[in-house]
């Protein structure tokens, strides 16, 4: 009679205190075997297959576009005579808004330098890989984006009109140094603005992610504003007047 052990209880020792155990041996892929995370697509066909339809689409909008609204070409410019208003192209018209309520170095360079850099670090300071690609990520991210958007649209044109109304810089020229008037006093002005929605989320307990929505949102809408209000608002002399009101018989809707 022999003391041999088992050959179970050599593979699978009992009480051995050990919190991990073989569960199965045999040839064959694992199911997890190139399995990407859950709720994405390849980036290729999928992905590439909507980007080229989408640029498809808005080519033939641009080229429907074209067909109704005619687009010639002016008379050769005259450098004795200066268009009033000379307005920028659409997508710097917003900067040429900002640069009437302050320094035009810190408005045309300072502050789209930020931006730049804001959007190339984002993946860098959100880097959580949670809810990654969906819009908003929790309805409590939506309730977020809709309320910042709101705040934007309330505060951004009130600061317009007050400083059409009645300029810091230009009242205070003559009062204080040029760089308190024209470059702290505005970007103090506006690191309120923004940090103010920041303050209120970190009271809150938000997420870094709830955060980044909060910002992007204001990005986004402030810039959508300066460039309606420098677009529609702006007349002769890029004074401030309802679109309808717009003296010299100007039409901002004549710049389409």
């Amino acid at each position: 009679m022999t003391n041999e052990t088992p050959v179970q209880d050599e593979i699978f020792p009992k009480d051995t205190g050990k919190s991990y155990t073989i569960v199965e041996m045999m040839p064959g892929d694992s199911p997890m075997v190139s399995k990407g995370p859950d709720n994405t697509v390849f980036s290729f066909p999928v992905v590439l297959l909507w980007e080229i339809l989408l640029l498809l689409g808005v080519t033939l909008a641009i080229f429907l576009f074209s067909l109704v609204k005619q687009a010639p070409l002016e008379a050769i410019a005259n450098p004795q005579v200066t268009t009033d208003p000379a307005k920028a192209p659409w997508y710097f018209v917003g900067l040429q808004e900002l640069l009437e309520h302050m320094h035009p170095t810190l408005a045309g360079v300072v502050i789209p330098t930020v931006l730049v850099l804001f959007l190339v670090t984002l993946p860098y300071i959100d880097h959580s890989r949670t809810y990654a690609g969906v819009w908003f990520s929790t309805r409590r991210g939506k309730r977020i984006v809709a309320l910042t958007a709101v705040y934007a649209l309330i505060v951004m044109p009130a600061l317009i009109a007050l400083d059409n109304a009645f300029s810091l810089r230009e009242a205070l020229r003559d009062v204080v140094p040029a760089w308190v008037a024209q470059w702290l006093l505005p970007a103090l002005i506006l690191a309120i603005v923004v940090l103010l929605p920041v303050f209120v989320l970190w009271r809150q307990k938000a997420s870094r992610r709830e955060v980044m929505l909060a910002l992007f949102t204001l990005m986004f809408v402030s810039a959508v504003i300066l460039t309606i209000s420098g677009f529609l608002f702006r007349g002769p002399g890029f004074q401030m007047h309802w679109p309808w009101q717009m003296p010299n018989d100007y039409n901002p809707w004549d710049e389409l």
